[in-house]
């Protein structure tokens, strides 16, 4: 007799993991310690999940995600927005942590998106240290904010902050370089994209952190995931303008300002610019398209594990 599949979703929180499992109607509820996680693991033994899914929440889920690959268990971490688009989908408005859970499971079922290879202890910590890193910019960020708008009884406190924020970020930066010159494989990943002009450390170490899967993928689907690609917004007899959304910000800030140099510097990118404006596209539009020619170069390097040459730079 064919065994009947299962399908798991886990919706994290900070102190609690709700577990469906789809088929079913229940769900089931472990503390997120590492006593609740095993005794989720012993749970999930007899049933041998065809799938496990996950929403990444910041690093909350990597103790359970250790967990369940370490027993062998094919786990999934999942963009939440992914989950929410298909949960609007489906027509589940109502959210509470059983109900998310119930989704996540219909979700692994439904889609069954590919299970990957889990990053190396390395490779987390160099993320790890990427992650750090934005949130930090993020408060340096807001304070610059508030300090734009603070009595005089406040200014020199955020000031301060602010300065000590600041150090932080460079003692963070440095622990990023140092990381990745320090690992062999990562220091020849970092010379081979900082040999394109514009390209500095802050987009390599960027890269490196949050994007593994460039070299990978061909030159649409990394510009889709980065959330450079135009996407269309056509409907019957309606032409709507292109437009490029979604993807990964951080990944789209620090590629926005390397393009910037870029069209100053890089002659390729700078020459592609200079076209697209004469042909009267907005700055805008140009620096955008020049951001998905400067990505497609770098995965085609990544890919070919070659070094910056302005011709025969095999873009596919």
């Amino acid at each position: 007799m064919h065994k009947r599949e299962a399908f798991v979703g886990i919706d994290v929180a900070k102190k609690e993991l709700e577990v469906a499992v789809f088929p079913g109607a229940d769900t089931k509820t472990w503390p997120n310690t590492e006593e609740g996680i095993g005794r989720l693991v012993d749970y999930l033994k007899p049933l041998s999940p065809t799938l496990i899914v996950l929403e990444a929440t910041g690093g909350l889920e990597m103790p359970c995600v250790g967990a369940l690959a370490a027993g062998g268990f094919p786990v999934v971490v999942m963009n939440p927005r992914q989950i929410r688009d298909f949960a609007k989908a489906t027509g589940r408005l109502a959210k509470t942590d059983p109900i998310d859970a119930k989704v996540i499971a219909r979700f692994a079922e439904a889609v069954r998106p590919e299970v990957r290879e889990l990053k190396t202890e390395e490779m987390q910590a160099l993320t790890a240290l990427g992650l750090r890193r934005r949130q930090i910019i993020q408060m340096v960020t807001s304070e610059k904010n508030r300090l734009a708008s603070a009595s005089k009884w406040t200014r020199e406190d955020i000031k301060e902050h602010i300065s000590w924020l600041e150090k932080r970020l460079d003692d963070v930066n440095n622990e990023l370089n140092k990381a990745i010159r320090n690992s062999p494989v990562w220091r020849e990943k970092d010379d081979l994209l900082q040999s394109v002009p514009g390209v500095g450390p802050v987009l390599s170490a960027t890269l490196l952190s949050q994007l593994p899967e460039l070299g990978y993928l061909n030159r649409k689907q990394i510009a889709a995931l980065v959330g450079v690609a135009p996407l269309n917004r056509d409907s019957g007899q309606f032409r709507g303008k292109r437009c490029v959304w979604g993807g990964r910000a951080s990944i789209r800030s620090a590629l926005y300002m390397a393009t910037l140099v870029a069209t100053r510097f890089n002659p390729t990118i700078a020459v592609f610019y200079h076209r697209l404006r004469t042909a009267g596209k907005e700055h805008k539009v140009a620096l955008t398209a020049c951001m998905r020619k400067l990505l497609t170069i770098l995965n085609a390097m990544a890919r070919d594990h070659t070094h910056w040459s302005p011709v025969c730079l095999g873009e596919s």
